[in-house]
């Protein structure tokens, strides 16, 4: 079990089963296991294995359904995203925030929309200054 105010931290392959119940809501296994199989194949057990072990760790819940057992995040999909991106910045990036977004940039093109968002932000965090 997870320490008391800490969040575990899940592994990459329980960060996919998380952003499956993160859009799609409280899921069964059988569920998870088709979406994760939508891009590689997975065995039904090992998704069952994983949502046993994700239990145990506090990262879900479960809830018997009748013969079924349907899965929920107990973590937040920000707080995930806020202490991954933590670690990111500080490891490799030398906690520097203007190296992170000038690259995350320079390296994916990103849509008008997206651009729009980023300098919305941006005036945002500057106090509305145009």
């Amino acid at each position: 079990m997870n320490t008391p105010g800490k969040l575990p931290k899940p592994t990459e392959s329980e960060l996919q089963i998380l952003s499956i119940l993160w859009e799609d809501g409280p899921s069964t296994v059988r569920f998870v296991n088709d979406r994760l199989n939508e891009k590689k194949q997975v065995g039904y057990t090992t998704t069952l294995k994983f949502l046993q072990i994700m239990t145990d760790k506090g990262l879900v819940s479960r809830m018997a359904d009748g013969r079924t057992h349907v899965y929920s995040s107990v973590i937040r999909k920000e707080s995930v995203q806020s202490d991954l991106l933590d670690k990111l910045l500080a490891t490799a990036f030398n906690g520097s925030a203007k190296r992170l977004v000038m690259q995350t940039l320079g390296s994916y093109k990103a849509s008008r929309e997206e651009l729009k968002e980023i300098k919305n932000l941006i005036n945002e965090l500057e106090g509305g200054k145009k």
